[in-house]
């Protein structure tokens, strides 16, 4: 039995020194200490012997456990380590090496256009104003000379929260909170997102964005409205941009006019975009009425205004050449990496 033991032991350690990582390790345990294993043979095998060599027997084949348990736990130790060794080897870092490029986004068009027009009417000597999308009636309407009963609230198609609340229609009110808050001399644009009752389609949105703006102080006469527009558009699209100002109506301007410049895709010579025409309507303006100065406890006898509004996705489109107002708000990164 001595000998049998010997040769246990002696073939299990030579199995342990040719074992090269865990799973070998693993295979060696169930070869020798498994229920079907060599040291379990041996301890089955005591039953047979005769009564007065059991003992001993016994102790010996328990020391040859222990060998080989304790030579196992040592061997996976010492795999352990070369496999944590070899592991942080590889993936030893050389800060010498240049790193990792990593995918830079893009500002999306909206804003790159916004930037523009906010820095064009910064360098013009403008404020910029935010106020609530969430605004009173009266703000949005009443106080612009819109009453409850007036006809243009029905091109305003609004989004009502209750009978006196409504998502802003426009950013108007942005300027009525600014009159009510400051004396003149303003000069000031608001930009923001504004709401209507519209169908989704390649040219309308229920939420879109606009840039309106208003200047109030004494003297102020359709020819500083001229003037300024007619800086800021030779600015934004070019030097060589012609506009043409036609009669409109807004009921918080009088008189009001709607703005055209030159198309900036074709130059003036005729394109889809501005449907043949060389010209597109940018924007539109007009004198502030006087009720709504008076509206805003400003004496319309001292002091005189202009405002402006435009479409931010209007102009997005018209800059770009952008045929669909939907790609503005899908965020196809295909389409948004071709602004970077």
């Amino acid at each position: 039995m001595k000998e049998k033991i010997e040769g246990i032991l002696a073939e299990a350690m030579q199995a342990l020194d040719a074992a090269g990582d865990t799973q070998a390790l693993n295979d060696l345990r169930v070869r020798y200490l498994g229920k079907k294993g060599s040291v379990t043979a041996l301890m089955k095998g005591i039953g047979a012997a005769a009564p007065g060599e059991r003992a001993e027997m016994g102790k010996m084949i328990n020391d040859l456990r222990s060998r080989i348990e304790a030579e196992l736990e040592d061997a996976l130790r010492k795999i352990k380590n070369k496999e944590k060794t070899d592991r942080l080897a590889g993936e030893r870092a050389d800060v010498t090496l240049p790193g990792h490029k990593l995918p830079i986004g893009s500002l999306h068009p909206l804003t790159i256009v916004y930037h523009e027009i906010r820095d064009i009417f910064l360098r013009m000597g403008f404020d910029v104003y935010e106020g609530p999308e969430v605004e009173s009636d009266q703000y949005n309407f009443e106080m612009l000379n819109i009453p409850k009963n007036h006809p243009s609230r029905d091109m305003q198609d609004t989004f009502y929260i209750s009978e006196e609340v409504v998502l802003r229609t426009h950013t108007s009110p942005v300027q009525i909170r600014t009159m009510l808050r400051e004396k003149p001399p303003i000069r000031m644009i608001c930009p923001g997102r504004v709401y209507r009752c519209d169908d989704v389609d390649a040219t309308h949105s229920p939420v879109f964005n606009q840039v309106e703006g208003l200047v109030v102080d004494r003297h102020i006469t359709l020819g500083n409205l001229k003037g300024t527009l007619n800086a800021f558009l030779k600015e934004f699209y070019g030097e060589n941009t012609v506009t043409k100002f036609r009669p409109g109506f807004f009921p918080f301007t009088e008189p009001s006019a709607e703005v055209d410049a030159t198309c900036s895709l074709c130059g003036g010579a005729g394109c889809p975009a501005c449907k043949g025409a060389g010209m597109i309507e940018v924007l539109g303006c007009g004198m502030v009425n006087p009720v709504v100065l008076a509206n805003c406890g400003i004496d319309p006898e001292e002091y005189s205004g202009f405002a402006f509004g435009m479409g931010l996705d209007r102009l997005t489109n018209i800059k770009y050449g952008i045929t669909d107002i939907r790609l503005l708000y899908e965020n196809d990164v295909r389409f948004l990496n071709q602004f970077k």
